[in-house]
């Protein structure tokens, strides 16, 4: 179980990015974070896995207080921690494969990695995790000459790699079109079922809540406004997480059927 605990996070500027956010996500689930940009998402997010330190609360993953863990924890915690990006976050000019391969970043000596030096087994986890995701046939390509649907594919499975137990996805389509975005997301809904894989996910588009949460947070201003079913989420509910901008997210969404 993960447990999120009167998390607070004040930027430097004085910006309250989150502001007392409690809620628990239970083991397998399928969790949609909404909220405009600028709720807090992201740092919710990042704060999991500490790729940003809150200035108050704590973030408690099967018993383990992630924001007091020291770096050597730490490394041992992010390893069941995938982590994909809305920008993907590849070394464009490497390849699909090179960029798969660190992953195992927490597994390997850093000496080794450092001179890309994975096992014989390491890459076969990498063939396997891209032929899980589609992408096997583009294993020798660079990254920058894949579409942004292939390199969100590969983003996933990078994140595989370290077999983690949950998996942060920050907004993992917000800049793709609408049949890349059900893609990408039945991806993430298969290593959830499959895998059992507990999945944290930023969506911006109800029709996507809906579809593929199991659950929803909300968040405005950086506070938690919002905790339910996808069913619960009615269109008065939306508006409270959205505001003004409610009507114009949900009804006139490019992703609306």
């Amino acid at each position: 179980m993960l447990q999120i605990q009167n998390l607070t996070k004040v930027f430097p500027d004085g910006t309250v990015a989150l502001k007392d956010v409690s809620f628990e996500v239970r083991d397998g689930e399928f969790l949609a974070v909404i909220g405009l940009s600028g709720s807090g998402k992201s740092t919710l997010l990042r704060c999991i896995n500490r790729l940003i330190d809150p200035t108050s609360g704590r973030v408690v993953w099967n018993g383990q207080d992630i924001t007091a863990a020291n770096t050597a924890e730490l490394r041992q915690i992010r390893r069941q921690i995938g982590m994909v990006f809305q920008h993907f976050n590849l070394v464009k000019r490497s390849s699909v494969t090179t960029n798969v391969l660190t992953g195992r970043l927490g597994y390997v000596n850093p000496w080794r990695s450092l001179f890309g030096r994975f096992s014989a087994d390491d890459r076969r986890r990498a063939m396997a995790a891209m032929a899980r995701v589609g992408i096997e046939d583009k294993a020798d390509n660079r990254a920058d000459q894949l579409s942004g649907g292939q390199q969100q594919r590969v983003g996933i499975a990078r994140a595989l790699m370290q077999e983690p137990k949950l998996m942060l996805a920050d907004e993992p389509v917000a800049s793709l079109d609408p049949v890349l975005s059900h893609s990408i997301l039945r991806y993430l809904e298969l290593l959830n079922q499959q895998d059992h894989i507990t999945v944290l996910c930023s969506l911006h588009f109800l029709d996507l809540v809906h579809r593929y949460a199991t659950r929803v947070v909300g968040l405005k201003g950086g506070e938690l406004v919002f905790d339910g079913l996808p069913s619960e989420l009615t269109p008065a509910k939306f508006k409270e997480v959205y505001g003004e901008e409610a009507e114009m997210v949900s009804v006139a969404s490019p992703h609306a059927a």
